[in-house]
This record gives structure tokens, C-alpha cells and sequence, in this order.
């Protein structure tokens, strides 16, 4: 299936620039994607095709075959090994989410779900919201595990997702992060976006959304800190993004700046962060409840190893 055809000359605004970043402007597409279609020939400029890093002239006329749009995901139906059921009733399921595991379809993730693991294990979920993205009112990143509530009734859905956005939910994560915090205990409150250059993180960026994240050490080990963390926003990839600004990545997490070598020693093979519980008042029994997960084994080995060094 061929995709739409664009042809427009190049702003004045847009002089000198590198012809992906153009793109990147014009389109709304990462720089990834804009050198993607430069590459593979969906790109003319003046009628010729040019490289990634040429510079553009204002004027100069662009033909843009852009992508075609995403086909509509859905999830796959099939159990997902180690998610357990931390609670479960009419309205809501919490589970135990494991390594490795995305919390719906999406473009590129061809791994397991937490919704199609529900599904796969004849849970139902409730139907609001985008086809793959039913029943979620909020994510964890694949590799972070922990507890996660999806709703299943559709009352359910509608009271919990506003809950997250009033951010009325108690969210609490534990992180083992590279060195000592100073201070110990404190606030970080700086805004989160994409980072500019397109390669899939975020980071801390002027104008960027408002993300609010509140730390406490638990521990402190000669390599590294066991942190108590507060989530008052929910923005992707926050703590992550946070600890690495404070330049004290999260243990294992390379794409945010973390020691290879550390998290080697460690045997952590993924950023060490867990949602250690989630406290919210119940969508239709009105009660407020907690549940709690335990650190699955590579997490907790690697506390007990930091912990002997020091």
C-alpha cells in the first residue's frame, strides 16, 4: 500500500537546516523516520534525491511519499508467563506485571501484553478507549515491572482514568540508582518531552510537559542508593528521565546514561525500577484500597549483591 503524496516548497523559516530535520518539522515525524524515507528514495528535493545531512535553500521544492498510516493493533489473545493476578472483582483487575511485557499494542512491540495475556487467560476488560488500548488507564515500560490495574467494566474505566488524570492515585516505585543523592530527600519538578533528537527517549525539556517526581532514600550502599519514589505526574518514561538529570541513572538503564559495568556486576539486564504498590479509591465500592508487589528475583538479587560490596 503506497502512502500520500506531499509537494511544497521549503519555508524561509527553514533555510540551512539539515534535510531530516526539515522533515522532522514539516511532517511531525521523528529525525529516525525522516532519514528512513530519505534513504529509501521517498524524497525529492528540486526533483532529485539528496542525502539525510544536505542543507536546505527556502524555496527549494520537496516530494514527499510519506508513509502510509498505521493499521489498526490489536491485541493478541495468549497467556503471558509470570503475570500474576494480584486482585481481581468485577469492576477491576490488578496485576503483577513481569519483564518484558508492554501494557498494549503498539507500533514496532512485537512482544506480550498485559491486555492480551488477560484476554488470553478469559479475563474480559472493559471495551472504552482506542481497540488496543482497552481496559488501560495507565502503562508501565516493558522492562519495569510491578503492579498495574486495568479496569473491566466500563464504569470502571471512566472513574479510574480520571482518578490518574486528577492524579488522585498513590503511585510508589522503588529505583536502585547509581550513586548518593544530595540531598537524600527531595522533589524533582521539571518539565518531560521527547528528546530532540528523535531516537525514541525523552528528557528534560523547556516547555515540555509539567512532571513532578518526589524521592526518599531508603538505603545507601557504596555504589548505589535504594530510593522510595512518589510519582505526582505520570509522564513516559518520568523517573527514568529525572534520575538520569540528576545524573544518578536508574541501575541498568543504558538508555539514559547508566554504568554498563555497574549493572553488569549487578546481573541487571534492564533499568532496576519496580511500581512497588498502588493505593486509589475503588471505582464503585468507594473504598480505598493498596496492592503491593513484591521485587521479582533479578531485582532483588542485585540489592542483596550492591548491599555485600558495601
Amino acid at each position: 500500500m503506497s502512502g500520500e503524496q506531499r509537494s511544497l516548497p521549503v519555508p524561509d523559516g527553514l533555510e540551512g537546516e539539515r534535510l531530516d530535520a526539515a522533515l522532522s518539522r514539516l511532517f511531525g515525524f521523528s529525525r529516525t523516520r525522516a532519514a528512513e524515507l530519505i534513504v529509501s528514495g521517498d524524497v525529492l528535493v528540486d526533483g532529485t534525491s539528496a542525502a539525510k545531512s544536505d542543507r536546505v535553500h527556502a524555496g527549494a521544492w520537496l516530494d514527499v511519499t510519506l508513509p502510509p498510516p498505521p493499521t489498526a493493533l490489536a491485541p493478541v489473545a495468549e497467556p503471558v508467563p509470570g503475570m500474576k493476578i494480584l486482585y481481581e472483582d468485577a469492576d477491576i483487575v490488578v496485576v503483577d506485571k513481569p519483564i518484558g511485557v508492554a501494557a498494549h499494542p503498539t507500533v514496532g512491540w512485537t512482544g506480550p501484553t498485559v491486555i492480551g495475556g488477560l484476554l488470553g487467560a478469559g479475563h474480559q476488560v472493559a471495551t472504552s478507549g482506542a481497540a488496543e488500548r482497552q481496559g488501560i488507564v495507565h502503562r508501565l515500560d516493558a522492562n519495569t515491572t510491578g503492579a498495574m490495574v486495568v479496569a473491566k467494566s466500563e464504569v470502571a474505566y471512566s472513574r479510574l482514568k480520571r482518578a490518574f488524570k486528577e492524579r488522585t492515585v498513590d503511585k510508589r516505585y522503588h529505583a536502585l540508582v547509581q550513586g548518593h543523592l544530595d540531598p537524600l530527600r527531595g522533589t524533582v519538578d521539571a518539565p518531560i518531552d521527547r528528546h530532540p533528537s528523535g531516537d525514541g527517549r525523552f528528557a528534560v525539556v523547556a516547555g515540555g510537559k509539567p512532571s513532578v517526581t518526589h524521592y526518599d532514600t531508603i538505603e545507601a550502599f557504596r555504589a548505589a542508593s535504594l530510593l522510595d519514589i512518589k510519582l505526582e505526574t505520570g509522564r513516559t518514561h518520568q523517573i527514568r528521565v529525572h534520575m538520569s538529570a540528576l545524573r544518578h541513572p536508574c541501575v541498568g538503564d543504558h538508555l539514559y546514561g547508566a554504568d554498563p559495568t555497574l549493572a553488569e556486576r549487578l546481573g541487571v539486564t534492564r533499568q532496576w525500577l519496580h511500581a512497588l504498590s498502588l493505593s486509589f479509591e475503588h471505582p464503585t465500592t468507594g473504598e480505598w484500597v493498596t496492592f503491593t508487589s513484591d521485587y521479582p528475583d533479578d531485582l532483588a538479587r542485585a540489592v542483596d549483591l550492591v548491599r555485600g560490596e558495601s
